[in-house]
Formats: structure tokens, C-alpha cells, sequence
């Protein structure tokens, strides 16, 4: 058996991790030199590293450990599985009763007739599962020319090739060759960045109109579905106007449109509601769902599926899938995660005491000079950073240049925030307290001053023409 409780000191275990592991979204070169920060205990809402600092992970891992650290139940559940079956497929026209009783419990969860679901391992893999299902959907139905899938830009559905191709962020399409064809981008409605003049209500439906406009000139017999977060994550925290998702749905009902929300993130609580379909009022045909299925604990992601798409598609053989597909130990996990969700009233927390204090905390951060905007929808949140609150302006520096300074600063303060560009972005685990969450504001607060003096101290706080 393999120890690691008792490890290497933190230089030894940087430098093997330099020399051998490659890390996702990561210059290899440039942490190498300055030495990756090894995790080695988590509990709660707080990681411990190598050198003993306790951390809050403002983060949950990435946006995913929703019932916190530490959770011994789903450990005991992935050892049982374990124990009894390991490992089997559901190919070839077998199943087995983790992956029943996880499909039978999502269907009941998941809104609408969303009652079917076809099992993944990741969020992308979910998302490359419906790039292939809503085209074949259409080729059944004697419309196989209709397989355009739209999408935003600056959106996040996964790495791969289809879930980067479906994915709205630049630097992604420039490597690899993407997006593979037929996908389609519409701009976001990020009104803070793009409104200009508008207000938001105006903003939202005008940003709602361009999915119609590409249907348009796409034509409508050419365009399969669209696929959206209900709140941007990867993204930035970005909050569509209240009048954007109305009128996103009224489209796509009067084109004959599949809606498809990538729940990845907004599922399972994050929201205040089981999804966030159910808070945005959206009627998604397919829900793509992962990290907080698990809770993180183990890899496991999907597709919930409508029932007359499902229908369709099982009408002939559908010639997809993976090895890991419904997974019987990720599928215990997911079960037993769900389990405490549900009779330990973790969503009911959320939307009645984690949520309301974090958004009259956070929003207290709007009072701060570097801070233009503070949004928040339930346990998810992002400030933009700005030279010049009235004027909602960018800084003269390159983009991400002052949140990777303020991304620095939290970390220098034991706190795990993410930075996308210039904005600042949380998304804690499900079970902060209002104490913790106290304390996660109160050092974000205090990276906010560390920031503030060092961008007025090298002459950052300028504006962009």
C-alpha cells in the first residue's frame, strides 16, 4: 500500500511534480520555476498544504465540492462499491444497480420530463454526448442538415475538442485547430463589459435577439440546437439580465430549437435550487451535469435528457459511449453525495442562510475603489475590477494583468479566488457558514487593499482609451 500521508518536504515534492507532471491550463515552464502548491489535507471548507497553511477555498476545488472536504459517508460508499462491484460497462446490453438507481434518482430531481440520462465521466464529455445526440436527434427526425449548434462566446462546456469547439474562449479556439465545424458563437450578455449606454433590461433582450438574428442567417432549417450556462462560470460569474433568458426561450420554442444547459456548474445547489434552470425559469430539452454530482469525490458527469429526444434516439442504435460510463463506484459516490444533499437540507441552507448573508457580504464589496461591479447568484459570485467605477472602465494594462495580481494577493492571504481577466470570481462550497463566510470576504477584502497599493504603486490604476 502506497503512503503519502508522511511526505517529501514541499521542495522535493515540487521538483518531482515539475519534472513529471503536466498540469492542465498551466505554462509548464513557468511553474516549474516557481513551484507548484501541493494540497495534502482538506476538511470542511479549508485545504491544508505541504507547509501546514490552512486555506479557504473560496473555489470548492473547481466550483464542484458542494457537501465540503472530508466527508468519511462517501469514502465508506466508494469502498463497498468497491468491494462488491469494482468495475462493469453498460455496453452491450447490460446495466447494473448503481447506475439504475442514480439514472432513477436524477430523473426525479432533474425539472421537467427531463427523465432520462446518458452517463459520462467529465462535463466535457457530457458535452461532446450532446453534440452527437442532437445531431443524430435531427438525422432521425429526416433532417440530418440540421446540426448547427450555437453558442456564446467567452462560455466554458469542456476541453475537448467538442466541448472547446462549443466553448466561446479565444485562446482555446488557437490551439488545436478549433472550433470544429459547424458550431456558431453569438456574443454574451455581460452588460458590465458590453452594455455600453444600454440599460439592462434593453441589453438583455438585444444580446437575446442575436441567437434569432443567427437563426436568421444560419437558417432555420440548419440550426440544431443552443447551448448555454445559466450563469457564465469559467467565464466570470457573467449574470445575464433578467430579460435575457425569457426571451432566450421564447426563441428557441418559436424556432423549434433544442435548449441545452450546461448545468456543470449551476446543478446540484449551487444556485439555491437543485439547478439552475429552476432559478433562471429556463426549459432546457438536455441538461449537461457533472462536478457537483459527486461533489468532486468522484469523476462523474451526464446528459439529462427530455423524453421525446430520448424517444427518438431510441429508436435505431445510438453509436456512442465510454468505458466509464456510469461507472459503479462514481455512481455510489454520486448517490450517497445526493443523499446528504437531500436529507441534510444542504440546497435549503443555501437558499435560506448561506446565500442571503454571502450576497449582503459580498455585495459590501461594491464600496471598494478597485471594485466596479459585485453580482451574485446564490453561491456564486464575481466582482469586476476597474480604474473607474463611473465609467465601468478597463485598465490600460492587458486584460488580467490586475487580477492576476489580486488572484496573488489571495493566495498570499489563504484564499483560494479565482481571477478571469480582470474580474474576480467565488463559488465556495455549499456548506459555508456564515462565520466562514465572514471570514472569506474579510480576506478577499483585505487582497482588495494588498491590490489597490500595488497597482497604484507600479501606475496600473489607469484606464484604457
Amino acid at each position: 500500500m502506497t503512503v503519502i500521508t508522511n511526505h517529501l518536504p514541499t521542495e522535493d515534492l515540487q521538483a518531482l511534480d515539475a519534472a513529471h507532471h503536466m498540469h492542465p491550463f498551466t505554462a509548464g515552464g513557468e511553474l516549474a520555476g516557481k513551484g507548484a502548491r501541493v494540497i495534502t489535507r482538506a476538511s470542511g471548507v479549508f485545504l491544508t498544504d505541504s507547509d501546514g497553511n490552512e486555506i479557504l477555498d473560496g473555489m470548492a476545488g473547481l466550483w464542484c465540492v458542494n457537501i465540503g472536504y472530508g466527508r468519511d459517508e462517501l469514502a465508506e460508499a466508494a469502498a463497498r462499491q468497491m468491494r462488491e462491484l469494482p468495475y462493469y460497462n453498460t455496453f452491450f446490453q447490460t446495466t447494473h444497480v448503481p447506475a439504475i438507481a442514480l439514472a432513477a434518482k436524477l430523473a426525479e430531481l432533474a425539472p421537467g420530463d427531463l427523465n432520462h440520462v446518458f452517463f459520462a465521466g467529465s462535463g466535457s464529455e457530457a458535452n461532446d454526448t450532446n453534440i452527437r445526440m442532437v445531431r443524430h436527434y435531427w438525422s432521425v427526425k429526416g433532417k440530418p442538415r440540421k446540426n448547427i449548434i450555437i453558442s456564446r462566446e467567452n462560455a466554458y462546456h469542456g476541453s475537448t475538442m467538442g466541448g472547446a469547439s462549443l466553448g466561446g474562449m479565444v485562446p482555446m479556439h488557437e490551439q488545436g485547430s478549433l472550433p470544429i465545424p459547424d458550431i456558431h458563437h453569438i456574443p454574451q450578455p455581460d452588460w458590465w463589459a458590453e452594455g455600453g449606454d444600454m440599460s439592462p433590461e434593453e441589453f438583455g433582450i438585444a444580446r437575446a435577439r442575436e441567437l434569432e438574428r443567427a437563426i436568421l442567417e444560419l437558417g432555420e432549417d440548419r440550426v440544431a440546437a443552443f447551448i448555454a450556462e445559466p450563469v457564465q462560470g469559467a467565464g466570470g460569474v457573467i449574470v445575464a439580465p433578467d430579460s435575457y433568458w425569457p426571451e432566450i426561450q421564447r426563441i428557441c420554442d418559436k424556432y423549434e430549437i433544442l435548449l441545452i444547459a450546461d448545468e456543470v456548474i449551476c446543478g446540484f445547489g449551487r444556485t439555491g435550487n437543485w439547478f439552475g434552470s429552476q432559478t433562471l425559469g429556463i426549459r432546457p430539452h438536455i441538461m449537461s451535469i457533472a462536478k457537483g454530482l459527486s461533489s468532486g469525490y468522484a469523476p462523474i458527469g451526464g446528459s439529462m435528457v427530455c423524453d421525446e429526444v430520448a424517444e427518438v434516439i431510441a429508436r435505431g442504435e445510438f453509436n456512442h459511449g465510454y468505458t466509464y460510463s456510469g461507472h459503479p463506484v462514481a455512481a455510489a459516490v454520486a448517490l450517497e453525495n445526493l443523499r446528504i444533499l437531500e436529507e441534510e437540507k444542504v440546497i435549503d441552507h443555501v437558499r435560506d442562510v448561506a446565500a442571503p448573508h454571502l450576497r449582503a457580504a459580498w455585495e459590501g464589496l461594491a464600496d471598494h475603489p478597485l471594485v466596479g461591479e459585485a453580482r451574485i447568484v446564490g453561491m456564486m459570485g464575481s466582482i469586476a475590477l476597474t480604474p473607474d467605477k463611473a465609467a465601468r472602465a478597463r485598465f490600460a494594462a492587458g486584460a488580467g494583468t490586475v487580477g492576476l495580481i489580486c488572484r496573488e494577493r489571495c493566495f498570499a492571504n489563504d484564499l483560494v479566488m479565482r481571477h478571469v481577466g480582470d474580474r474576480m470570481v467565488i463559488s465556495p462550497p455549499l456548506v459555508i457558514t456564515p462565520a466562514e463566510i465572514d471570514e472569506l470576504v474579510a480576506r478577499a477584502r483585505k487582497a482588495l487593499d494588498e491590490t489597490l497599493d500595488a497597482v497604484t504603486a507600479q501606475g496600473l490604476l489607469q484606464s484604457a482609451a
